[in-house]
């Protein structure tokens, strides 16, 4: 029986990437968006997946990605929404109208025009990659955490909406791996946040989206993956 692919969107890099690698790895048909070109795509290329350019900043992009998609596979396993952005507050509306469009616009329409792939398959899953910041918000960066707090709404929505047959889940990660231009000061600032005092990587994201896959009986969850942030 032939599986169906798992679809995960922004697998250009980091969380993303190290995800569809590891499926392709395992054996399992992948379908990856990435924003723009990488070497490391070439990478997800050899080991089997199949890449869509997609720039969810707009409408039509997104539609037109959905359309792309359609042609591609029958059927979806799951729907891993990772893409992100990050766009600093402006008083224009810009940043605010980017990020909803990339963290909440896109995941919604993908969703609804994808509902018929996901039945297709024999159990499917729908995950929301969020933000832990959500919980109480951020003086420095509004607009990305409203946005990101949207998507975990469409969590429970969609649960509700798409059940039984599809489960749909939300992973809210803090820190997770740092950036290459960060100061060995803001490491230890960022790691100080938190109870365990670990940056573990990405494949504890990896881990828990396969927990998520793997369960029969969890929906319209939020797993937060902080290593304590909330009790400190």
């Amino acid at each position: 029986m032939k599986t169906s692919p798992i679809l995960i969107t922004g697998a250009g890099q980091r969380v993303g990437f190290y995800c569809a690698l590891q499926w392709l790895e395992q054996g399992f048909p992948v379908i990856a968006t990435y924003r723009q070109e990488r070497d490391a795509l070439n990478v997800l290329r050899d080991k089997g997946a199949q890449l869509i350019q997609a720039n969810f900043q707009d409408n039509q992009s997104i539609l037109t990605f959905i359309d792309e998609l359609k042609k591609t596979t029958s059927s979806l396993r799951a729907i891993i929404h990772n893409a992100s952005t990050w766009v600093k507050d402006d008083t224009t509306g810009e940043a605010m109208s980017t990020l909803l469009a990339v963290h909440i616009q896109a995941p919604y329409l993908i969703n609804l025009h994808c509902k018929h792939l996901l039945m297709a398959s024999s159990s499917a899953d729908i995950i929301h990659v969020t933000d832990d910041n959500i919980r109480k918000g951020s003086a420095d960066h509004i607009a990305y955490c409203a946005s990101k707090a949207g998507l975990t709404n469409l969590t429970l929505s969609f649960a509700k909406s798409f059940a039984p047959h599809v489960k749909v889940n939300c992973i809210a990660p803090a820190l997770v791996m740092f950036n290459e231009h960060d100061s060995d000061d803001y490491k230890q600032h960022a790691i100080n946040k938190s109870l365990l005092g670990i940056v573990p990587g990405e494949q504890e994201i990896f881990k828990a989206i396969n927990y998520l896959l793997e369960s029969t009986n969890i929906t319209g969850e939020i797993l937060h993956i902080n290593g304590g942030r909330h009790l400190k």
